[in-house]
C-alpha cells in the first residue's frame, strides 16, 4: 500500500495512542477511535493523551473520533487495541462498518477468558474474514519508550506474508522497525505469556528478591514460554524472538510495564482487588492467568511460574514464598534444559544472540521472521 493509506485504529489507550503515532510517522492517513468524546477532542485539537501518554506531543496529521463509523469509513487495514475482554463485543459493533476486503491488525496480548482463544482466533470466528486478511504485531513495544521515539522492532505475523508485509510497511518509520514471519500460534502466544512471567518477576522484585532470583525466573520462564507455544503448534524459534525473548526481557525489567507494576504491587503486599483498582489500565497477564493454566492442562505442559502466581493471586501463597525455578517433581538433580530438545531447541545463548540479530541492519532474524521488503 502507498503512503497516504486510509487506516484506523480503535482505542485510544497508551498503546492504542502510540501506534497511532508510528502509523502517522510512516506516511498513513491515521484516524483513532477514542470511547471519550472528550479524549476525542483532545487528541485532534491540543495534540496530547493526559491520561495514557502525559508529556507526549502527538503528530499534527493524526485525527480523533468518538464516533465508531467515522474512524472505520474508508479505512483499508484496521488496527485493534482494546481490552482483551472486550474484543468480540467490539467487532459485533465493528462489522457493519468495515470496508470489503479490509485487514485487520491485533495489537492485544491477552487471551479470551471464557474460551481461551487467542486474539486472531476471535477475530476469525466473531467476523466474516479470510484468516489471511488477520494478522497480530508482537514484541518488545513499551508505549511510553516508543512514543518518545526510542528505537525498537516488532513482528508482524500473518498466515499471509503478503498480509503481513502490508502491515510491515505502514509499521514502519525512522524509529519503529516491524519484521514479518507466517507463525501467529508463536507471536500471540509470546505476547501472552511474557505478561505472566513479568507479574512474578514484579512479585519477587516487590518481596525484595535480588537479580540472581530475576535472572533464574526469566530465563525458566523462556522454556514455560516456548513448552505451551509448541505445545500448541508454535514454531520454537519465535519464541526465541521479538515476540518472545524481546518482549520477555522488556515487560520484566522496565517499571513501564503494567504487568511488571501489578506483580511489585503484589509482593508488596496489596491483595489483587487492591491492584486492579490501582491500576489505570488494563493488566492483561492477570487476565490470562487462568485461561493459560487451564490451555497449559489440556496439553500437560507444566508451568510452575505461573501456577504459584495463580496461587498469590488466589492468596494461597505468601509472596515472600514464590520461587518457581525450585520447584521440581523430583529431588534428583536435573539437566538444565532451556528449550527442550525434542522442540528443536538451542541453548540459551543462541536463543538470545538471534534476538539481538533481529535488531542488526539487515540481520535475518529466527522463525522466519524477515526485514521488511524495502
Amino acid at each position: 500500500m502507498h503512503p497516504g493509506t486510509r487506516v484506523a485504529v480503535l482505542g485510544a489507550g497508551s498503546w492504542g495512542t502510540t501506534f497511532s503515532k508510528i502509523l502517522v510517522d510512516g506516511g498513513a492517513d491515521v484516524v483513532l477511535w477514542a470511547r471519550r468524546p472528550e479524549l476525542a477532542r483532545e487528541i485532534t485539537e491540543a495534540r496530547r493523551n493526559s491520561d495514557y501518554l502525559s508529556g507526549i506531543n502527538l503528530p499534527v496529521g493524526l485525527r480523533a473520533t468518538p464516533d465508531l463509523q467515522k474512524a472505520l469509513a474508508g479505512a483499508k487495514v484496521v488496527f485493534i487495541s482494546v481490552p482483551s475482554q472486550t474484543l468480540r463485543d467490539n467487532l459485533v459493533l465493528m462489522e457493519p462498518f468495515l470496508e470489503p476486503g479490509v485487514i485487520l491488525v491485533s495489537l492485544m496480548k491477552g487471551v479470551e477468558r471464557s474460551t481461551g482463544m487467542r486474539m486472531s482466533e476471535v477475530i476469525a470466528e466473531t467476523l466474516p474474514i479470510a484468516p489471511e486478511h488477520i494478522a497480530a504485531i508482537s514484541g518488545p513495544n513499551l508505549a511510553l519508550e516508543i512514543a518518545r521515539e526510542q528505537p525498537t522492532a516488532a513482528v508482524v505475523s500473518s498466515l499471509s506474508m503478503e498480509t503481513a508485509h502490508i502491515v510491515a510497511k505502514l509499521a514502519t518509520n525512522r524509529y519503529f522497525r516491524s519484521y514479518v514471519n507466517t507463525d501467529v500460534i508463536g507471536t500471540e502466544f509470546g505476547g501472552v505469556l511474557k505478561n505472566l512471567i513479568a507479574v512474578a518477576i514484579g512479585i519477587v522484585d516487590g518481596v525484595g528478591y535480588g537479580e540472581n532470583t530475576k535472572a533464574s525466573i526469566i530465563t525458566r520462564g523462556l522454556v514455560e514460554m516456548t513448552d505451551f507455544a509448541v505445545a500448541y503448534g508454535a514454531q520454537p524459534e519465535t519464541l526465541s524472538g521479538l515476540a518472545g525473548l524481546g518482549d520477555l526481557i522488556a515487560t520484566c525489567t522496565s517499571p513501564l510495564s503494567r504487568n511488571n507494576t501489578a506483580g511489585r504491587l503484589l509482593g508488596q503486599g496489596y491483595s489483587i482487588h487492591d491492584v486492579v483498582k490501582q491500576m489505570q489500565q488494563t493488566t492483561e497477564g492477570l487476565a490470562s492467568v487462568g485461561p493459560i493454566l487451564d490451555l497449559a492442562r489440556a496439553k500437560g505442559v507444566d508451568m510452575p511460574i505461573v501456577e504459584q502466581v495463580r496461587q498469590v493471586l488466589d492468596g494461597t501463597l505468601n509472596p515472600r514464598d514464590i520461587a518457581p525455578h525450585l520447584t521440581t517433581e523430583s529431588s534428583e538433580p536435573q539437566g538444565e534444559r532451556n528449550i527442550d530438545d525434542s522442540h528443536g531447541g538451542t541453548a540459551f545463548w543462541g536463543t538470545l544472540k538471534r534476538a539481538f540479530n533481529q535488531l542488526r541492519n539487515g540481520g535475518r532474524s529466527a522463525g522466519g521472521d524477515r526485514p521488511r521488503a524495502l
